[in-house]
């Protein structure tokens, strides 16, 4: 290489000067262009073509900052009303129309609880909650023209709001609501869910089904992403506040949830007496707390009104009439981690790991389905359940004696006690929200074995017994299977009667019913969008109003075919030809298109529907509010999708039907309710390849919470 000594001498000498020179431009190169790998508070985001944000952080409490920017950059103006609602000062902030929310929140003590929730939070957790807080109030201090003045009196945002927001999310609205206990049901939170074992599955691997129903507005959005840092890469969704993805999946394991038939709250009813109550034949005093709530009036002046706490040792009085009360009681106030163990739920790794995490109960309610890369599947009958001094589930649904303490729950059953099924003999388990026992065929899960109050022993929707019957009717499901059954439309309900009441149709001189079965003759049963009958189908089920009477009361020894038959053959016919007569009236024929009616709407699209509400057995679900001209918007259902393969690597389509995120111009308003009329899904990008081949935005973060960096790419 070299000719003599003198040339090596030469090199050697023009080397030690070089060497330097090349050494630091290395560490310039590194140090600006790779920083991100060298900078531990450092994060990114790389935000896709669908609004959907991918956060890679080199630790934990950066992960959690950016997560918090990203929420707000994204739903910034919903969160920082629902975290003023959870502090219950909502009507101070935004006045009048506020003040019951307020009340609500307060008497159930929300605030103060959130408190000491977040002392009793494990440290570290604690810490990621102040980074996830800190991410908020770092977006809104830079974006502050982005956000609504009148919002941003709730700034700053901190740790103790995420627990109370959490809490008024999980225990005081999916637990139990206001409108529940005046007795009003006006809304049943519903979801489909489903777990394939490989030995019914076409390729041999294990799937998973995510598709909660949920209303589209206010805290039951669900926001999508993926979360990425030491010890996680999962994606899925989180209700919109929520610091934690709560239906998710990784490389290894997936899991989803549904409203499970539980009951974790009891109303009581306490008499009276002498500025106290009856109990055990003595007279009990009240605790009494007083608040001051505050209400902003026109003009910006406030008004002060006392609130009055009563609170026995069932819970807190939320009415009086006549002498009497009732208290409320609640499950999980004393648990505080529901987040953590969401947390817990994401970084497993395995079946073992998995029911470590959600043994400790902390998420009040939900049933979790769910299936991993090894092959196992699972339903639990998640929550806590009170362990009650005797009763069935119906008798708890009521008002129980507050007179003795006998009646008084102070402890919950726990998870061995809970209804659960691993790795049925079937190879798959589903549930639309129905009781656990119609989970699998042949039953997995005997009702006998478990105390009467566990939940309902039926009966199971027709929605739950479409679910069950595409599963049994189909013994290898393909990934793309199961998308295809995902959407589907057919009405069980339809199966189940139309034959009868074209009958009954025939047997009767009424030429108006006679063409009214004439269109449903030769309907496919389906909601879909050009689905001709289905308009007049559900006008007739509406006509003969709820519950519809069977000749054959369900049997949960024949769960899968009954109910069954008109119980009253001539009253059907009559509300046949009624439900016509409304229908052409309405929309000038018999056989107008489903879609024409039933409408997919935003604020720039307005696209025919295919699905429908869940009491006609439909599997893809949607309800619907009037609209002008006699049509209808979807307005709940069908909100966060994610079909998934346990394959290698793991195989997604997902949707969040309303988009991603509710700021105004959005540059992903109604791209997703396009698909969703289409009744399609999107692929998952989890590759930084494939997330980089459909780049919208990165944005980087450096240790000062601050963006430092923010590229828009052309879309």
């Amino acid at each position: 290489m070299f000719a003599n000594s003198s040339q090596l001498a030469r090199f050697k000498s023009k080397s030690s000067l070089l060497l330097p020179f090349i050494f630091g431009l290395i560490i310039v190169l590194f140090t600006s262009q790779y920083s991100f790998a060298i900078d531990p508070n450092r994060a990114e985001i790389l935000w896709d073509t669908y609004g959907i944000p991918h956060v890679y952080a080199q630790d934990t409490k950066s992960l959690f900052r950016a997560f918090g920017w990203a929420q707000m950059q994204s739903h910034g103006n919903l969160i920082l009303r629902l975290y003023g609602q959870a502090r219950g000062r909502a009507a101070e902030y935004w006045g009048e129309k506020y003040l019951e929310s307020d009340r609500w929140v307060r008497m159930m003590g929300i605030p103060i609880r959130a408190e000491s929730w977040y002392d009793a939070q494990n440290p570290t957790f604690r810490s990621y909650l102040d980074a996830f807080a800190a991410g908020i109030n770092s977006y809104a201090e830079e974006h502050g023209d982005r956000i609504d003045d009148e919002l941003k009196a709730v700034l700053p945002i901190n740790g103790v709001d995420l627990l109370a927001h959490t809490q008024r999310v999980l225990n005081f609205t999916f637990v139990v609501n206001p409108q529940q206990v005046k007795g009003i049901n006006d809304r049943l939170l519903g979801s489909n869910g489903w777990a394939i074992a490989p030995s019914h599955s076409a390729t041999g691997n294990a799937m998973l089904l995510a598709n909660p129903h949920l209303p589209w507005s206010d805290l039951f959005l669900w926001f999508e992403s993926q979360l990425t840092a030491p010890g996680i890469n999962a994606y899925g969704a989180s209700l919109v506040g929520i610091p934690v993805l709560t239906i998710a999946f990784n490389d290894s394991l997936g899991w989803t949830h549904t409203v499970n038939r539980h009951d974790g709250w009891d109303t009581y009813e306490l008499t009276l007496a002498d500025s106290g109550y009856r109990l055990d034949g003595k007279i009990q005093a009240f605790e009494t707390e007083a608040q001051i709530l505050k209400v902003k009036q026109d003009g910006g002046s406030q008004r002060s009104e006392l609130l009055t706490v009563l609170h026995s040792i069932y819970g807190p009085v939320v009415a009086q009439k006549d002498g009497k009360a009732v208290a409320l009681r609640v499950v999980g106030l004393d648990r505080p981690g529901a987040l953590e163990e969401w947390w817990n739920m994401a970084r497993s790794h395995n079946l073992s790991e998995f029911e470590a995490a959600i043994a400790p109960l902390q998420i009040p309610m939900f049933t979790v389905l769910y299936a991993d890369r090894d092959g196992h599947i699972m339903h639990l009958f998640n929550g806590q359940v009170p362990k009650r001094p005797g009763g069935d589930f119906k008798y708890w649904q009521g008002v129980i004696p507050g007179d003795t303490s006998s009646t008084l729950w102070t402890k919950i059953h726990p998870y061995q006690d809970l209804p659960r099924a691993i790795d049925p003999p079937s190879g798959w388990l589903q549930n639309a929200n129905d009781p656990p026992w119609t989970t699998t065929f042949p039953q997995a899960i005997d009702p006998d074995r478990y105390p009467p109050y566990m939940s309902s022993r039926g009966p199971m929707s027709f929605r739950a017994q479409r679910s069950a019957r595409m599963l049994i009717e189909d013994e290898k499901i393909s990934f793309e299977e199961m998308i295809e059954y995902k959407h589907s439309t057919r009405m069980e309900l339809a199966d189940r009667l139309l034959d009868d009441l074209i009958g009954a149709t025939q047997q009767q001189d009424n030429k108006l019913a006679r063409r009214a079965a004439d269109v449903l003759a030769v309907w496919d049963r389906k909601a879909d969008a050009d689905s001709r009958g289905a308009v007049l189908f559900a006008a007739w089920v509406q006509e003969m109003g709820s519950p519809i009477s069977f000749a054959i009361p369900w049997n949960e020894d024949l769960p899968m075919t009954t109910p069954d038959g008109l119980a009253d053959p001539a009253a059907a016919v009559k509300a046949l030809a009624a439900a016509a007569s409304k229908v052409e009236a309405a929309y000038g024929a018999l056989d107008v298109p489903w879609g024409d009616v039933f409408r997919l709407q935003s604020d720039a699209t307005n696209l025919p529907a295919s699905g429908g509400p869940s009491n006609l057995g439909i599997f893809r679900v949607f309800s619907f509010a009037t609209t002008k001209d006699n049509r209808f918007r979807a307005v709940e259902g069908d909100s966060y999708v994610a079909v998934v393969e346990f394959s290698n690597p793991v195989r997604a389509m997902v949707l969040t039907s309303y988009g991603n995120s509710t700021m105004v111009n959005s540059a992903q308003s109604g791209e997703q309710l396009q698909l969703l009329a289409s009744q399609g899904l999107r692929p998952v990008w989890r590759s930084r390849t494939e997330i980089e081949s459909h780049l919208a935005k990165r944005e980087v973060f450096s240790g000062s919470d601050r963006a430092v960096q923010s590229t828009n790419y052309q879309l």
